[in-house]
C-alpha cells in the first residue's frame, strides 16, 4: 500500500496572517495541528506536513491525498475557500475545530467530512476509514473522552523560527464559567478535562526548555488540580506563562504556588472596567473596582499580566475607551489587549442579539473580535470600531508603554518586546477594512461556489 500524504492546515484571518499585523513576538506555536499529526495511527504509513498561515503561506500546489483544516469562526470563509480549491484538485478535505463543531451542516457544504468536538479519538478513526475507502460525513466526539495518554505533539513539523516559543503544553482543557459570549463551551460543553499531573511533568521535562507556555483557557478551573500541578512543577526550576481568571488575585495560596513554580506571566480576561458590563456578559465574578489590587498582588509576586478587554456591552458608551486606557496606564497593566464583544454562533449572546434584530454582519470573516458585527446599545457600530482603534494606538504609543512598564524591573525581558509587537499591531489596525478582511482572491476557486455567508441561527 502506498504511503498516505496528509496535509494539516490552519488558515488565518487577514490581521493574524503571516503577512498581516501579528509579528513573531505575538505568536506562540499552536497545539492543534501538531497534536493531530501525533494521532496518525501507527498502522498507517504516512507523510505529514503542517501549514500554519500565521507563520507561513499555505502552498496551493501541495501534494496530498487528504487535507485536514482546523477552523474558527473568524477564519471560516477562508477555510471554505481552501476546502473548495483543494477539492477541485481531487483532494479529500476534512474540517474540524470550533466552527465546524458549532455549524457542522454548514461546514459539510464545503468539505467531504466534518469532525465535531475534540478529535483525539475520532481523527485516527477517520484516517483509517479514509484508507479503507469508507469515509463518513460526520465524526462526533463520544462521551468517554479523556486526556489521559495524550500523545506528545509533533513540534518538529513546525517552522519554529516563526514563533516566540513552540514549547506549548496542555494541562487542562475546558472551562465551566457562564460567560455568555464564549464559543468554547457552546462547542465543547462545560466539562473540565485534566491530564494526569505526571504526564504533564514528563512532557515538560522532555522539552529541555527554560520557558513553558500553557495555552489552556483556564488553568485554575480546578483549584486543587492547579495546586498539585504547580507544586510538582516547582522543583524543575522552569519559567512559565498561562491563562487564568481574576479569581487568582484573591487567592494567596494560588499566587504563592504560581510564583514558586516559576510563573512569569498570566493572561486574564478582565473584559471591562464597568461592573454593569461584566454582568451583561455574565462575568460578574470579576470585580472591576479591585483590578488595581489584582495588579499590585500579581506584580508583587513577579508576575506580569496581559489584561484582555472586550468593548461593546450594552451599558458602555463612547467614554469607555478613554476610561479604560487611563485605567490600564494607572494600574500598570503590562500588556493590555482589546477586542470587540463578538456574538459567536450558538452562544447565548448570539441568540439574544439575534432575537433583538441587532446582528448586522453576516460574513464570518468579520467575527475576528476586532470588528463590530452587531448594533451596540449606546454608540454606533462605527463609533465602536473607531474607539477600539484609538484605544490600541493610545495604549501602545511610546509614552504609554513607558508609564505602564516603569521602572522596567518587572519582566521587561518579556513585556517590552511584546509591547513593541503590539505597537506594530496597533499602528496597522486601521488597514484591515471589511474589504481586506473578506478578500480571499489569492485562493483560486472553481466556477460554481456554494455561499459562505453566515446563516441565520
Amino acid at each position: 500500500m502506498k504511503k498516505m500524504k496528509i496535509a494539516l492546515l490552519a488558515p488565518a484571518g487577514a490581521m493574524h496572517r503571516y503577512n498581516g499585523s501579528f509579528g513573531h513576538t505575538l505568536h506562540y506555536a499552536p497545539l492543534t495541528l501538531t497534536t493531530l499529526a501525533a494521532l496518525v495511527p501507527r498502522e498507517i504509513d504516512a507523510d505529514v506536513v503542517i501549514y500554519d498561515e500565521t507563520a507561513n503561506a499555505i502552498p496551493l500546489d501541495l501534494d496530498a491525498d487528504i487535507v485536514g483544516i482546523t477552523c474558527i469562526t473568524g477564519t471560516a470563509g477562508r477555510c471554505y475557500a481552501y476546502a473548495q480549491y483543494f477539492r477541485s484538485r481531487g483532494i479529500t478535505v476534512v474540517m474540524g475545530g470550533v466552527h465546524p463543531t458549532l455549524l457542522p451542516d454548514e461546514a459539510l457544504r464545503h468539505a467531504d467530512a466534518v469532525m465535531c468536538g475534540f478529535s483525539e479519538y475520532t481523527f485516527p478513526q477517520m484516517l483509517l476509514d479514509f484508507q479503507a475507502g469508507r469515509l463518513q460525513k460526520k465524526y462526533v466526539q463520544g462521551g468517554d473522552f479523556r486526556l489521559d495518554g495524550k500523545p506528545i505533539p509533533r513540534r518538529e513539523l513546525l517552522n519554529r523560527k516563526k514563533y516566540i516559543t513552540d514549547k506549548s503544553v496542555e494541562a487542562v482543557r475546558g472551562c465551566s464559567l457562564p460567560c455568555n459570549f464564549c464559543a468554547y463551551p457552546a462547542a465543547f460543553g462545560k466539562t473540565v478535562y485534566k491530564r494526569p499531573v505526571r504526564e504533564v511533568i514528563e512532557e515538560i521535562e522532555a522539552l529541555n526548555a527554560k520557558l513553558i507556555l500553557f495555552p489552556d483557557v483556564n488553568l485554575i478551573a480546578d483549584r486543587a488540580y492547579a495546586l498539585e500541578l504547580f507544586s510538582a512543577l516547582a522543583p524543575l526550576k522552569k519559567m512559565w506563562l498561562g491563562l487564568a481568571t481574576s479569581h487568582v488575585g484573591i487567592d494567596s495560596e494560588l499566587i504563592a504556588a504560581f510564583a514558586k513554580s516559576g510563573c512569569r506571566g498570566l493572561l486574564i480576561g478582565l473584559e471591562s472596567i464597568s461592573q454593569g458590563a461584566l454582568s451583561f456578559v455574565r462575568k460578574g465574578g470579576n470585580h472591576a473596582a479591585r483590578y488595581a489590587e489584582l495588579m499590585e498582588r500579581l506584580h508583587a509576586a513577579g508576575i506580569i499580566v496581559q489584561g484582555c478587554f472586550a468593548f461593546g456591552a450594552d451599558d458602555e458608551d463612547k467614554s469607555v475607551f478613554e476610561r479604560t486606557v487611563e485605567m490600564t496606564v494607572k494600574t500598570q497593566i503590562d500588556l493590555p489587549r482589546y477586542s470587540i464583544l463578538t456574538p459567536f454562533p450558538r452562544t447565548e449572546l448570539y441568540a439574544r442579539l439575534e432575537e433583538q434584530g441587532r446582528i448586522v454582519e453576516r460574513d464570518w470573516a468579520m467575527y475576528d473580535v476586532e470588528h463590530c458585527v452587531f448594533a451596540p446599545a449606546q454608540m454606533s457600530k462605527e463609533e465602536l470600531e473607531r474607539g477600539i482603534e484609538w484605544a490600541w494606538r493610545e495604549t501602545y504609543k511610546f509614552s504609554s508603554i513607558a508609564k505602564r512598564l516603569a521602572p522596567f524591573t518587572r519582566g521587561a525581558w518579556l513585556s517590552l518586546p511584546v509591547n513593541l509587537g503590539y505597537k506594530t499591531y496597533a499602528d496597522k489596525f486601521a488597514r484591515f477594512t471589511k474589504e481586506v478582511m473578506c478578500d480571499n482572491s489569492d485562493i483560486p476557486q472553481p466556477a460554481v461556489l456554494p455561499s459562505v455567508a453566515a446563516v441565520n441561527l
